[in-house]
């Protein structure tokens, strides 16, 4: 089959949890095409440098500097973004007339749906949290769902029933009509066997639209003493920039690795500092890491995942306004994080999906 797959460009999170899927396709002999541009195509290259990428203009949100204008600042975007969701399907019917894929998966790009070619959405996100209240919740849960309820399938990307690591995100009272949970996905894989971890490694990961990304970078930064008994690798998650003109000593940056190169320093990493994202939150899961979450300021959806696994007595976490690296670091290496609470990633759900799609039947290897 021939196969387009296209991320959501809001972050890298969206492009790093269809490593997994770009995996099983190529297992399956599938054709694979991905649709991206800018940063997203740049880590999917580093990954899978012998497939077709063709570009694709993203939604190029941004985020405010201040979180108590998160909301306001998306709203006034909302014209944007619908223009981007009519551009895309506009750019499915030009593209298809030169590839006739057989699929397209899309993930949360939600224009790209057109009559005649079979098409799936992923998320992780039914019940969208604005911020604005219950009721504002309850309107955005409708649209979302007749949008979603357009496409032939929607993966939810989490476990069904009460373990799933979305918490009320992905498990509403209802979900859609089309909807089949896939489980987690995660671009790393866990090994079999114990693995030691460096003592007191520390491992930054930066993540997420402009200007937070740079703003929680900037303080990490600074809060790193010279005299610090950690030793720390940080992971900008800027694939196309540049490496920070004055860093601390002994800092070991990259500006983005693939997945091989991250499962490496999270393996060997004691803990990991990131924010609250669902897709870290998938590779903290599949590793068994500790870590300490730094929701991006005013997101309400990484705001409520930090807090519910806070709750669960899982991880620490702390507002970016009132961070203080090394104080929180020690606070949070005493909670289990995912250590005790989730185990290697199989896919199992995520294969099946896929094999019921393309017409044959999962058998356990």
């Amino acid at each position: 089959m021939k196969i387009l797959l296209a991320p959501l460009d809001w972050g890298l999170g969206h492009a790093t949890r269809c490593i997994p899927i770009i995996r099983y396709l190529l297992e399956k002999d599938c054709d694979v095409t991905i649709a991206a541009e800018g940063a997203a195509a740049i880590l999917l290259r580093s990954n899978s440098p012998e497939l077709t990428i063709i570009p694709i203009e993203g939604y190029k949100i941004r985020y405010s500097r201040y979180a108590g204008a998160f909301v306001f600042k998306i709203l006034m975007q909302v014209p944007q973004i619908l223009k981007a969701i009519h551009h895309e399907r506009k750019w499915l019917a030009k593209v298809q007339e030169q590839y006739q894929f057989d699929l397209v998966i899309s993930d949360n790009r939600y224009g790209l749906k057109i009559g005649g070619l079979p098409s799936v959405i992923m998320t992780h996100q039914l019940q969208i949290r604005s911020g604005a209240g219950a009721m504002i919740d309850r309107l955005l849960l409708h649209a979302h769902y007749r949008i979603l309820e357009q496409f032939d399938q929607c993966w939810v990307v989490d476990h069904q029933g009460q373990n799933g690591i979305g918490g009320a995100l992905s498990h509403p009272r209802r979900i859609p009509s089309n909807a089949r949970y896939i489980g987690p996905l995660s671009q790393l894989t866990r090994l079999p066997f114990p693995h030691q971890t460096k003592k007191g490694g520390v491992l930054v990961l930066l993540s997420g639209p402009e200007p937070q990304r740079t703003l929680l970078e900037q303080k990490i930064l600074a809060q790193i003493s010279a005299d610090s008994p950690y030793e720390y690798t940080v992971v900008g998650g800027n694939p196309g920039g540049s490496v920070p003109d004055e860093l601390p000593l002994d800092i070991d940056y990259h500006t983005h690795l693939n997945a091989s190169q991250l499962q490496d320093l999270m393996l060997n990493a004691d803990l990991v500092v990131c924010r609250s994202g669902y897709s870290t939150l998938m590779d903290l899961a599949a590793m068994g890491k500790k870590a300490l979450l730094i929701p991006t300021p005013g997101q309400s959806e990484q705001e409520y995942l930090a807090r519910y696994l806070s709750e669960q007595g899982l991880f620490l976490w702390r507002n970016q306004s009132s961070l203080q690296l090394e104080s929180d670091m020690a606070k949070a290496l005493k909670l289990s994080g995912f250590s005790e609470a989730a185990g290697a990633f199989h896919h199992l759900e995520m294969k099946k999906a896929i094999d019921a799609i393309l017409g044959v039947t999962y058998r356990v290897s």
